[in-house]
């Protein structure tokens, strides 16, 4: 989330990311954003939708013919201009108020998913029926080093682990049907605990050694 990561102090120059998670928070909305820098040299001859000319906009070459003032925003003007036309990317004026009404508890939200998933980790971790545990939060995984980095010190709100068991499809469905307070929902990012078994649920049309090399187990 912005929140956690920066990605423009990392060396990015365009952030493409959903709205739908984490910063509405609540599960009721659809969105995406994109956040232009404004930096990108764009007509550098390296990318052919701004260097060759648009013929639905008068054959302007977006990387080159703008006024100079306007050259640095080549990428979010033409993202303004013809995706917008052409596909319809527009956010709905409901989806937008809710997504205003999450930000505004983005900061305290994101303090406690990362507080909460570290207390969840910490305990699976000493869990016997538990065979792995991955969490950045953890000091000794092996994503740590990069959390502390890029995620401000945190380590998000996602924890994924492994059960101690000789069939991890039946075991796995035998925990989600366990729980009592967490629901099996397949998005995240919202104010409800969630849980899920990617591999009967979100991975379920790939074959054994399909999950496997997706690491999904």
């Amino acid at each position: 989330t912005p929140y956690l990561c920066r990605p423009f102090e990392h060396g990015a120059d365009v952030i493409v990311t959903s709205l739908t998670k984490w910063v509405g928070g609540h599960g009721t909305c659809l969105g995406g954003m994109i956040v232009d820098k404004g930096g990108f040299d764009w007509g550098a001859g390296k990318h052919p939708i701004y260097d060759a000319p648009d013929t639905s906009y008068g054959g302007m070459r977006w990387g080159h013919d703008l006024p100079d003032a306007l050259a640095p925003l080549a990428f979010k003007l033409r993202a303004l201009a013809v995706p917008l036309r052409n596909l319809g990317s527009c956010i709905s004026p409901d989806n937008s108020w809710m997504i205003l009404q999450g930000i505004e508890t983005l900061s305290l939200r994101m303090e406690r998913h990362c507080e909460n998933a570290l207390a969840v980790a910490k305990h699976l971790k000493d869990h016997e029926k538990v065979a792995w545990v991955r969490y950045p939060g953890l000091e000794d995984d092996p994503q740590h080093e990069k959390s502390q980095k890029y995620l401000n010190g945190k380590g998000g709100g996602m924890v994924i682990f492994g059960l101690q068991t000789s069939d991890p499809a039946e075991s796995g469905k035998a925990f989600i049907d366990s729980l009592e307070l967490f629901s099996l929902v397949a998005n995240v990012g919202d104010a409800k605990s969630l849980a899920i078994h990617p591999a009967t649920t979100t991975h379920s049309q790939m074959n054994a050694e399909q999950q496997i090399a997706a690491g999904v187990e």
